[in-house]
């Protein structure tokens, strides 16, 4: 698919939610759902002085969990995916905490590091880790055992084994868990902002809710949406970078 026809799509996605929340708010009609253009017009006036602040929070929160996730799961993926024993010592323990709610693990993780932006990149960091773990490690074990001869008779050490087989093969179920996993991620960050902060999406929208204004709050998720776009938008593109073949 090319640029044109990815932009294409994204242009007729809008269009569809767009009329579907225009037919809602008609037959509605209450304050609860505003139609998209008031909404939209709203957003325009208050992103700059309201809303922007919130968002870079989010934003921010959401990018450092991600690159943790990312520089922790990648070497164990890759390395419990090539060398069985990592396999056999950790799989256990990752098999045990997987399946767990992370949601429920907010409490433990408020006690534990307190409710500042510790404990929200925290909680976006083990939804996204054990995901990226799992599918880089699979992605390894499915490389056919041929493909390594060359390289061995070559006297390939392990470093290039890493960097010419095992990174390139990973990546496409690599992307594919990071965008699995970042839907998630966003909603627990939207019910962790929440709590103990004064910044970031979920305590705008939240606020706005509170206060009975509707347009701010459909403002808020309107923004929250877009920052969802951006990011699997940055991950498509680094797919279509990265593995083009």
């Amino acid at each position: 698919m090319n640029e044109k026809s990815t932009g294409l799509g994204y242009i007729y996605g809008i269009f569809i939610v767009l009329a579907f929340w225009q037919v809602a708010s008609a037959l509605v009609n209450l304050p609860i759902i505003p139609s998209p253009g008031v909404v939209l017009e709203n957003l325009i006036s208050v992103f700059v002085p309201k809303i922007a602040i919130h968002g870079l929070y989010s934003l921010g929160r959401i990018v450092a969990g991600v690159f943790l996730a990312v520089l922790i799961g990648i070497p164990l993926g890759l390395c419990m995916g090539y060398f069985a024993r990592w396999d056999r010592a950790l799989s256990p323990v990752v098999y045990l905490t997987y399946p767990i709610p992370k949601i429920a693990l907010l409490p433990v993780i408020m006690l534990l590091f307190g409710l500042g932006e510790m404990a929200k990149v925290l909680m976006i960091f083990l939804i996204i880790v054990f995901q990226v773990i799992v599918a880089v490690r699979d992605g390894v074990k499915s490389i056919p055992k041929e493909t390594y001869y060359p390289l061995y008779s070559l006297g390939a050490g392990v470093a290039d084994i890493f960097r010419e087989i095992l990174i390139p093969a990973s990546l496409p179920k690599f992307l594919t868990s990071l965008r699995v996993a970042m839907a998630t991620a966003i909603s627990v960050l939207f019910f962790t902002e929440t709590f103990g902060t004064q910044y970031g999406m979920g305590y705008f929208i939240m606020d706005a809710w509170m206060r009975v204004n509707y347009l701010e709050m459909y403002s808020g998720i309107v923004v929250l949406s877009i920052i969802g776009l951006i990011l699997f938008s940055t991950i498509d593109y680094i797919e279509k970078k990265t593995c083009y073949w």
